[in-house]
């Protein structure tokens, strides 16, 4: 007994050996900053949130500093509050003029630094989110935003590798937003609207039609009603002697 026992158990330890060495080169997936929602349309606004996981297991996040990218300016930026913490805007020259509602923007917002209050920020184990409004989104497929991320013992994380095509994802990749071309309306959409159109003007005949008939209908029963109230009218009356 003792002997068929033994290979079961060289098997099992042979198992959890590999499973070890496997787990050990998997390792916990490290999180970044990233932009949601990921993707916007070409010309249009949108409402973007900058999420940042806290990686420290000691330290708090207390700044972040987002750099938007020069060679896709866009016209409006703007930030909501967010409570503990204050943000700083800073602009650029832009050549050519971004225009904006009809009015030609010779500056662009270049760079956002959200600073914590003193003794705040994103603790271990969290994770903050930095909603920003923008447009009109610029005319590029992708946004790179590279960011900075300091902690509370002073080490900094740079979010700042662009994606390759085709390629794995770098060790400290920069959040990206994808944008799709606005879609165009075609010819043949309005085809529905007009055939929609001419259903609504059979219906309106079709209605005056039927109105039209009963109108008539009333009017041939109201005839027949009276013309038999003068009928009974005149036998009732005695005929006069000559």
């Amino acid at each position: 007994m003792i002997r068929l026992r033994r290979p079961a158990t060289a098997a099992a330890l042979t198992l959890a050996a590999v499973a070890t060495a496997v787990l050990g080169l998997a390792g916990p997936a490290s999180a970044h900053v990233t932009v949601n929602p990921k993707e916007g349309t070409q010309g249009g606004y949108g409402r973007f949130a900058f999420r940042v996981p806290n990686e420290s297991d000691t330290a708090s996040t207390v700044k972040v500093e987002v750099n938007l990218p020069a060679n896709a300016p866009v016209g409006s930026v703007s930030t909501m509050p967010v409570p503990g913490w204050t943000v700083a805007v800073e602009k650029r020259k832009v050549d050519p003029p971004i225009e904006v509602h009809g009015s030609q923007l010779t500056e662009a917002v270049s760079k956002l630094t959200f600073t914590a209050a003193q003794g705040g920020g994103v603790k271990p184990g969290e994770f903050q989110e930095f909603p920003v409004s923008m447009g009109p989104l610029p005319q590029v497929d992708t946004m790179v935003f590279k960011v900075l991320q300091t902690y509370s013992d002073g080490n900094v994380s740079r979010w700042i590798e662009e994606p390759t095509p085709g390629a794995e994802e770098p060790e400290n990749p920069a959040p990206v937003l994808t944008l799709a071309a606005a879609a165009s309306a075609s010819p043949g959409a309005s085809a529905p609207a007009a055939a929609a159109a001419a259903d609504d003007d059979d219906d309106d005949d079709s209605g005056a039609g039927t109105a039209l008939g009963v109108a008539g209908l009333v009017a041939g029963l109201a005839g027949l009603v009276l013309g038999g109230l003068a009928f009974a009218r005149t036998r009732r009356e005695p005929t006069a002697k000559s």
